[in-house]
Parts: C-alpha cells; structure tokens; sequence
C-alpha cells in the first residue's frame, strides 16, 4: 500500500514540477511574444522573425478567440498563459483528488467491512455534493439543457432539492435550498460514519 502511495507522490512531485518549470518558460515566451506584438522590442529583428515563425502560429488559436471576444491581439500571449496555468491546476488538482481517493480506498480496504462501507458512504455522499456544485455552478453559466453534463447533475441533485424548496424560502431572488442540501449531506454522512 505504501509503495502505491509512494510511486503516486514521487508522480505528483515530478509534475508539479515540470508544470511549475514549463509555466514559467512560457511565461518568458509569452512575455517577448507580448513585446514584439506591442513594438517595445524592434518588430524586424531576429527575435521579432523567431516569434513570428514559431510562436504566434501556436497562440493563434488563442489569438482568435480574444478577438472574437472583442480583445486586442496584443493580449493573446498573456491568454495562452492564463489557459496552460489554469490546466496545469486543474491536472495536478484532479490528480491529488484520485491520490487521496486511492490512499483511503486502500485503508478502507485495510479495515474490511467497516472500511468499505465508510468508503461507500463517503463516496456517495461526494457524489451527491458534486452534483450540487455542478448544478449550482451551471445555473451561472449558458448551457444546454439536453448536455450529459446537465443531465446527469440534475438526474443526482433534484431528489435532494424538490423536497427542500417546498420546506426552504428563497431570499429575494436566491434559491439556498443547494446551500442547505450540501450542510443536510454533511451532517447525514457525519451521523451514518458515527453509526459505525
């Protein structure tokens, strides 16, 4: 069990690391890219030719998204860092998650039934509380109704909330019935993990 836990945080480590190292490369590149584009550094030198060749053919996918948004082209770089600095959190993120899942699937394995059934309770409960923020934070955003990513957070969320909203006020126009729904979740797992 150890060594599992070991080889996934000498994993992690090395990722961390080369996201860290690669981050702050592209920062550098990104950084020239930016003041050849603004003309703070002179636009027909060589430095000016190796970004136009190597680099912008890259952030031109980056590019016509800002100015599709009504962004200046000057600032794509900066967006192509922002975009592989929030991937690289979100990998390292999901990761650590599936690390810490494993480490207590393997204790929960090594306490036998009782492990497994705190294991169960544990992850049904993380189940239910996702599809709140899911739910919650697609409330916020355009989506489409009919998307699998909608569905299936309704499908798992609107048992738990149907029955609250008949029972919870809204406050003005703010529904808290998810709010109350994630604190009802925690103190059932807390009450149904004190059982055993």
């Amino acid at each position: 069990m150890s060594l599992i836990l070991g080889v996934l945080d000498s994993t992690l480590t090395v990722l961390r690391t080369g996201f860290f190292g690669a981050a702050a490369v592209l920062a550098v590149v990104c950084g020239v890219d930016w003041l050849v584009r603004t003309e703070k550094l002179n636009p027909f030198g060589a430095l000016a030719r190796l970004m136009r060749g190597y680099v912008d053919p890259l952030i031109a996918p980056v590019e016509r998204r800002v100015v599709r948004a009504g962004g200046l082209p000057s600032s794509a770089p900066w967006w192509a860092l922002v975009a592989v600095v929030l991937a690289g959190i979100v990998v390292i993120t999901v990761l650590d998650f599936l690390r810490g899942q494993i480490a207590f699937l393997l204790f929960a394995l090594d306490e036998g039934p009782r492990g497994i059934y705190r294991l169960l309770v544990h992850w049904t409960v993380a189940l239910l509380q996702l599809a709140l923020i899911v739910r919650v934070i697609l409330s916020w955003i355009p989506s489409r109704p009919g998307s699998w990513y909608v569905r299936w957070s309704h499908a798992l969320s609107e048992p738990l909330l149907r029955p609250l909203r008949r029972v919870v006020p809204k406050i003005g126009m703010i529904d808290i019935t998810p709010i109350v729904a994630w604190v009802l979740l925690w103190l059932v797992e807390a009450f149904l993990l004190w059982l055993v």
